[in-house]
């Protein structure tokens, strides 16, 4: 690991106001943050910090009123995911204690994505397109209770691709509300492609204008062109304003920075997610530390710990973009398998059409883009669009493959999906990054609700496969034999154990017994909880069952399974209601079924932090299944519920 060093508080107080001077302080500071977390988001963070330090620094008052003055202004960023730039620049403001800005993504620590809990945080996002409609909620309660102060958001240019911006940017101007400010980010790079390429926002100041804003237009990293845009804004009075700042992604370091970093990659941009190796790393701190020095020769550093890896599974939150994720654990993806059967289905398949919500790397899928670009539908961030638009593509005969990460799909276009099953066609939806792990993004991205928003629909059958196998018979079976609509959650990172199934073939509403034990049988489902699932029965000799169809049961099966065992238990990753449990709870009928599952609002950290917060990792489930037997009477009878 490079060794890596923090810039203390007491040297941004020696750089004055020299804003660009602060900035890069600020970027080495998130660098060595985002490497020390194994994860996060360099590209957006970097183009950003200029107008967040122009904000914080010199044209917002909160340096003087403090985070909790009602009259204070209030910025917050919509996307999110630049959070460790904010995390940065708040921290050099006294804000964040070094301890915790080294925290991030880490049990206790810093959130991947913002969280008010933070001081300096004032809104919740990762989530995207929620940001000017929260800011316009606050700048009219400002008004309401006659409070002074202006509401500064900042949004992507990608992330303006959702509906719901548009709602709120004609309401603001609607309700003229001159104390809301938006700011763009207009780097023009989303993940991993050219927004233009993705979904293109055209002219972008015009628009804004035809919905009634006031609008300005400048160099994002010229503080003396922000400055006067600024000034512009406050003497302006009747409306909102928006700036679109033009910026360029990973600004700051040479190799990091758009474009070159996009030809150098091919036509993808890797710095969008992800930690840096150790040379890039290097590469990146002395680029940025060369150029402070040049202004603050006699700069102190700081150094810092390093943190010790789980082990057992990767530290990185999500693959990074554009390169396969540096494995620690089984070289095994489920996602990959999923997106490699994709493309065989694709030959037999010519109904065949996939939709993507520009997260074709992540979901693995972007190899059929590139073999049947004429059968690659990609629609943005603008999930509930996706959606509708893969409806009327089933309507009329196709059958579309609707891909995102679970927690957007399943929550943000719930209401689609639920139209398109009334119109009794099918759409295969694949929940990508499912579940709990991995925990450092944080609650906006860990997918602990999509179960129970989609099993309560008609004609939706719901799937987690354990291995790559498993994933190419379900993939199979969901466009050759399946009637109904499948959504089919994906774990997003590397499997830390290979699953190894005694048998392929796909029969809905059974499991497989992986583990043959006495007194207790546990089902669970998906690499990481049957991992630690085999972990816990391996300890106190229970037998494990791996049980892919969560809201599908074969009921003689089920009954003849747990005929001879006293106890029952599921493990989920899912919260503890609306998921397996529950749908083994409606056939057993009278048998006492334990649920183990995500209770609360998931943990942000590592993934063993995480899996122990919540008691299930292999070690946690062992104690509380072995002191749950030890109370337990044992049962007399099998009462025989659904037959």
């Amino acid at each position: 690991m490079a060794k890596q060093h923090l810039i203390p508080q007491a040297e941004f107080r020696r750089a004055g106001d020299d804003l660009a001077l602060l900035a890069d302080m600020c970027r080495a500071n998130a660098l060595t943050a985002v490497k020390r977390a194994g994860s996060g988001h360099l590209g957006s963070s970097f183009s950003a910090m200029d107008v967040v330090v122009q904000l914080l620094y010199e044209e917002l008052n909160p340096r003087e009123f403090g985070f909790d003055h009602p009259d204070r202004d209030v910025y917050f960023s919509s996307k999110g995911h630049d959070v460790p730039g904010l995390y940065a620049v708040l921290h050099s403001l006294g804000v964040i204690p070094s301890a915790q800005l080294m925290s991030l993504r880490r049990l206790g620590g810093l959130d991947g994505h913002p969280d008010v809990g933070v001081s300096g945080i004032e809104a919740n996002s990762g989530s995207l397109g929620m940001g000017i409609s929260k800011a316009r909620g606050i700048a009219w309660a400002k008004r309401f209770l006659g409070r002074g102060g202006r509401v500064v958001v900042m949004t992507g240019d990608g992330e303006l691709q959702e509906g719901q911006n548009w709602e709120a940017f004609q309401a603001a101007a609607d309700q003229s509300m001159d104390n809301l400010w938006v700011i763009v980010d207009r780097n023009e790079l989303q993940s991993d492609k050219r927004t233009e390429e993705i979904l293109a926002l055209g002219d972008l100041e015009s628009k804004l204008r035809a919905f009634g804003w006031h609008v300005a237009s400048c160099d994002g990293h010229d503080h003396g062109e922000l400055r006067q845009v600024f000034a512009e804004f406050r003497s302006a009075h009747g409306g909102p304003k928006a700036l679109v700042a033009r910026t360029i992604k990973g600004r700051g370091v040479s190799f990091m920075e758009h474009p070159a970093a996009l030809r150098e990659g091919g036509g993808t941009y890797r710095w969008h997610a992800g930690a840096p190796d150790d040379e890039a790393f290097e590469r990146a701190y002395d680029e940025l530390l060369a150029r402070i020095r040049e202004r603050l020769p006699d700069l102190s550093l700081e150094a810092v710990d390093e943190l010790a890896s789980d082990g057992l599974y990767t530290l990185e939150g999500e693959p990074e973009s554009g390169t396969a994720t540096r494995t620690k654990v089984t070289d095994e993806y489920v996602a990959a398998a999923y997106g490699e059967a994709l493309l065989e289905l694709a030959e037999r398949h010519p109904e065949l059409v996939v939709l993507d919500a520009d997260l074709a790397s992540d979901c693995r899928i972007r190899a059929f883009e590139l073999a049947h670009p004429d059968r690659f539908h990609e629609s943005g961030i603008a999930e509930q669009d996706m959606v509708s638009a893969a409806a009327g593509m089933a309507r009329h005969g196709l059958l579309p493959v609707v891909n995102t990460f679970a927690s957007f799909l399943a929550a943000r276009a719930n209401e689609q999906i639920y139209n398109q099953a009334s119109e009794r066609t099918r759409v295969i939806y694949a929940l990508h990054y499912a579940g709990l792990i991995p925990a450092g993004p944080g609650k906006s991205h860990q997918s602990i609700r999509d179960v129970s928003l989609l099993t309560a629909l008609p004609n939706m059958a719901l799937v987690q496969p354990a291995n790559a196998e498993e994933t190419r018979a379900l993939l199979q079976w969901a466009v050759e034999d399946a009637e109904e609509n499948v959504a089919l959650r994906l774990a997003i990172g590397p499997s830390p154990r290979r699953i190894e199934l005694p048998r392929a073939k796909v029969t809905p509403g059974r499991g497989t017994v992986l583990r043959e034990g006495s007194d207790a049988v546990i089902f669970a489902y998906g690499p990481v909880m049957l991992h630690e699932t085999l972990t816990a029965a391996e300890a106190i000799g229970a037998s494990v069952v791996n049980m892919p169809w969560l809201n599908r049961v074969d009921a003689p099966w089920l009954l003849d399974l747990i005929e001879s065992f006293d106890r029952i238990f599921v493990v989920e990753d899912h919260a503890p209601v609306g998921a397996l449990g529950d749908s083994l709870r409606r056939v057993l009928d009278g048998r006492s079924i334990t649920v183990f599952g995500v209770e609360g609002w998931p943990a942000c950290g590592t993934p063993l932090e995480a899996l122990r917060f919540h008691g299930l990792d292999g070690s946690s489930l062992a104690d509380r299944i072995a002191s749950a037997l030890r109370g337990a009477p044992r049962r007399t009878a099998v009462r025989r519920g659904v037959e």
